[in-house]
């Protein structure tokens, strides 16, 4: 028994100390692996310092390039493309409404009465003329005669005169409301004493506009008609105008009209922004008056009191011009 004790004792006390070999080995094992890890990351950076200091020193990349700026300015102009489109858009509808009335009008009211009208002799102009020249005890104004008939050649010509004519009348009728709509476009650019010196803009430009298109389908087209269409090279030539042609010079002749009535309001932008002068107006009157008598001279009869009849009013917008000038500097300097 004792002996069996004793072997018993033996193997467990061999089996403990192999434990313990193994155990010690193991230990040994991991801290020869740590040393190692150790010693290759030593390494690493060894060589990683040997690398930096053998190649020069490198400059950062630079930044990517920042386009917010880009797209802002590029999303502002888009914005504002998209504010005038609206603009347009309003404007155009509202020229469309007119001219649909007027087309609706056209043949009851508008041809008979106001296109055609200056083909008679019962026109309130010439009917004015005569007056005058019964008071001046001359026939030299009065207008007896309108040696021309108007005729359509071509078969759609009147349905095109139609549309022609109501195009323009529904931009003349909308035309307070189309430059409304670009000031309001343009309106937001201008400084605030700007905005306050250009508060009546809208109206003025409408009213100078409109002054304009009753001067030049009172005075000028009747004048012009009673000029060109008694002119004859010989007698055996008739005077056969043209429906197309006729609806052009209308045209043609009230929209100048309103448009050369817009000089002081010309007057007036160009005075603000410094390109013109009183003292340069001034200076070039003597030749805007050989400008005058000659547009004068070709818009109307080869009379001298036709001529005086469209050539004051231009005289008048001139020195209204040269005036306004005068006030816009002055107030510049201050």
């Amino acid at each position: 028994m004792l002996d069996q004790l004793d072997d018993e004792g033996l193997e467990r006390l061999v089996q403990k100390r192999k434990k313990e070999r193994e155990l010690a080995q193991q230990q040994k094992e991991a801290e020869e692996k740590a040393n190692q890890e150790v010693q290759s990351e030593q390494s690493q950076e060894k060589t990683t310092i040997t690398t930096n200091e053998a190649q020069p020193p490198t400059t950062p990349p630079p930044p990517p390039p920042n386009n917010e700026e880009e797209e802002e300015n590029s999303m502002s102009f888009l914005g504002h493309l998209e504010v005038l489109r609206w603009h347009l858009m309003r404007s155009v509808i509202a020229i469309f409404i007119f001219t649909i009335a007027a087309a609706l009008l056209m043949k009851s009211y508008i041809f008979p009465e106001i296109i055609i009208a200056p083909t008679k002799l019962n026109f309130w102009t010439y009917q004015q003329l005569c007056e005058l020249s019964n008071l001046l005890n001359t026939d030299a104004l009065c207008i007896k005669k309108l040696g021309f008939t108007i005729q359509s050649r071509k078969l759609p010509a009147q349905f095109t005169t139609h549309i022609r004519a109501s195009l323009v009348i529904g931009f003349i009728a909308a035309f307070p409301y189309v430059f409304w709509e670009i000031w309001r476009f343009i309106k937001p650019a201008l400084y605030t004493k700007e905005q306050i010196m250009a508060k009546s803009t809208v109206f003025f430009v409408s009213l100078l506009f409109f002054m304009g298109v009753a001067f030049g389908y009172y005075l000028i087209l009747p004048l012009s008609l009673n000029f060109l269409g008694n002119y004859q090279l010989d007698p055996n030539i008739l005077n056969e105008i043209d429906l197309g042609n006729y609806i052009s010079t209308i045209i043609s002749i009230i929209l100048a009209a309103g448009i050369m009535f817009q000089l002081p309001m010309l007057s007036l932008f160009f005075s603000k922004i410094g390109l013109l002068t009183p003292q340069f107006l001034m200076n070039y009157r003597k030749h805007s008056v050989v400008v005058i008598l000659f547009i004068s001279a070709i818009l109307t009869p080869p009379d001298v009191a036709s001529q005086l009849l469209l050539s004051v009013p231009l005289f008048l917008l001139y020195e209204v011009s040269i005036q306004i000038s005068k006030y816009v500097t002055k107030n510049n300097k201050i």
